[in-house]
């Protein structure tokens, strides 16, 4: 008779990076404990990232008596980038795990996807906003686009059911 416990041993699950994207939202939270708890317990390190996406002028009346220049938009949103990151990274659920911030620009599922290549993460814990319907496209779906590109396992943490956003 054949060997086979060999086949049916689980394999150890080996991380040493563990991407965090983040909007700084309410649900973006629900996906940092998950993701605190896997480099824990892989001894893995949390890359977290913040995207900054572009400002698209808004076309017709706004409502706005004189419309403020993009590029303020776009460095107040930097600026509060580079307030937030550090708050977020210095929360209880980090102490002991080694933290990275990263902010860049650009498509914000393009980017997570870029960032997490170039450094080679193992794994993506990313949260979902839960929109559906009319919501969902509109803004689409960030979590399914890193899910559907990433070249990494993507963990989707979904909001709880009353924090989910319909239309």
């Amino acid at each position: 008779m054949p060997d086979t416990t060999e086949n049916t041993k689980a394999t150890a699950l080996h991380l040493s990076k563990v991407l965090l994207p983040t909007d700084f939202s309410g649900c973006a939270n629900y996906a940092l404990p998950y993701a605190a708890s896997i480099a824990r317990a892989t001894g893995a390190r949390i890359i977290c990232v913040h995207v900054v996406e572009p400002i698209v002028p808004a076309v017709g009346y706004t409502g706005l008596a004189a419309p403020m220049p993009i590029a303020d938009i776009s460095e107040q949103l930097e600026d509060s980038a580079e307030r937030e990151l550090p708050r977020l990274t210095d929360c209880k659920e980090f102490n002991g795990l080694e933290v990275e911030e990263v902010i860049v620009h650009g498509d914000a599922a393009a980017e997570i996807v870029r960032v997490a290549g170039d450094r080679e993460v193992d794994l993506i814990v990313v949260s979902s906003h839960g929109r559906t319907g009319l919501g969902r496209i509109i803004f689409g779906s960030t979590a399914e686009a890193v899910v559907r590109h990433a070249s990494c396992p993507v963990l989707v943490v979904k909001p709880p059911p009353q924090e989910e956003e319909s239309d």
